[in-house]
């Protein structure tokens, strides 16, 4: 039987399946106070799950913050510790640090218990974003997600370097001065490639397997790793809340979030790639946080996302991991 008439009977086994592949015992339970739909609160839940225990987190202001830890209350099971704003890496690889030498004292049995440093858009790719390179740099033991959901949420839809061309929010509101933001989304995961770490991805809690998968193959990484997740929020994109795991998938369809991983230096699409990307006007059209945006407007971030799309996939098709360059070299 050839691999087209395969297809349909895997579908149909993953539906039956998947459920057992992943751990039913919850690091991060229900009860917290997430806005319907908050695909951040689905990607913490994955994200706990597919750690495990052993595992520490310190968690920046952010939504998941605010929503999360309520005194007297708490919805996370595993140790937990809050930080300001712009020091998530820095606690995070202070932690790590800190449990190296308890173990090398013999304070604490000798097992890895991985650190790991969240954030939102804000605290990683403003506020935060100096720590977050430093720790890179310094080679810590530790993985950093970023959950992206395009600004300052939990504080009033603030723009951050995270929010899209174009989209409006209270501090680049679409009106008569400008038409929404005006200034490209940073590429903050091209930054962390370029750190020269051991692994770097993008994720979204709408592929949750896919997801996952990364999270444990970054906590097995010896050294820093780099995770980062778009997790769509209905409060701030002004969308329907049952269609946020459908904007996750429309993300990476139309090539507006492109989903992929770079192990040693090396790049590689995670998830089929369309052979024919959606439009990008069926991403924005349901977002009304986009709805001021003209057709022609639509035809430039088309172009943008078009090169960016095609940048990517040259990098996929040529890079070599640091693996092989070093036989290279040596040959």
């Amino acid at each position: 039987m050839n691999k087209a008439a395969n297809s349909p009977l895997i579908i149909e086994n993953f539906d039956l399946y998947a459920p057992k592949l992943v751990s039913k015992e919850e690091f991060f339970s229900a009860g917290h106070r997430a806005c319907q739909g908050c695909a951040e609160a689905l990607a913490i839940r994955l994200m706990c799950k597919a750690l495990g225990r052993d595992t520490v987190i310190t968690n920046a202001t952010g939504c998941m913050e605010v929503i999360s830890s309520l005194y007297p209350t708490t919805a996370w099971r595993l140790p937990w510790i809050h930080v300001a704003f712009p020091c998530a890496a820095a606690v995070g690889s202070g932690v790590e640090a800190g449990l190296t030498a308890l173990r090398r004292k013999g304070k604490i049995p000798d097992k890895r218990v991985k650190s790991v440093a969240i954030g939102g858009d804000g605290g990683t790719m403003d506020i935060g974003f100096q720590a977050l390179s430093g720790a890179m740099e310094r080679g810590h033991d530790m993985l950093y997600v970023c959950f992206d959901n395009e600004a300052y949420m939990n504080t009033g839809i603030q723009r951050s370097s995270g929010t899209p061309f174009m989209a409006s929010t209270t501090t680049s509101p679409a009106g008569k001065k400008i038409p929404g933001n005006q200034v490209w989304k940073k590429n903050v995961t091209e930054i962390m490639v370029a750190h020269n770490i051991p692994y770097v991805a993008t994720a979204s809690p709408a592929y949750p397997i896919d997801f996952m998968n990364k999270v444990k193959k970054a906590r097995e990484v010896k050294g820093p790793a780099y995770i980062h997740c778009l997790v769509t929020c209905p409060t701030g994109w002004r969308s329907p809340s049952e269609t946020s795991i459908q904007l996750g998938r429309l993300a990476y369809e139309t090539g507006v979030f492109p989903i992929y991983e770079v192990e040693d230096g090396k790049y590689r699409f995670t998830m089929p790639v369309p052979e024919k990307r959606r439009p990008v006007a069926d991403y924005m059209k349901t977002q009304g946080r986009f709805r001021h945006v003209t057709p022609d407007q639509i035809k430039v971030i088309q172009e943008r996302i078009d090169i960016e799309w095609e940048m990517l996939k040259i990098k996929i098709e040529s890079s070599k991991s640091h693996a092989e360059i070093r036989e290279q070299v040596k040959s």
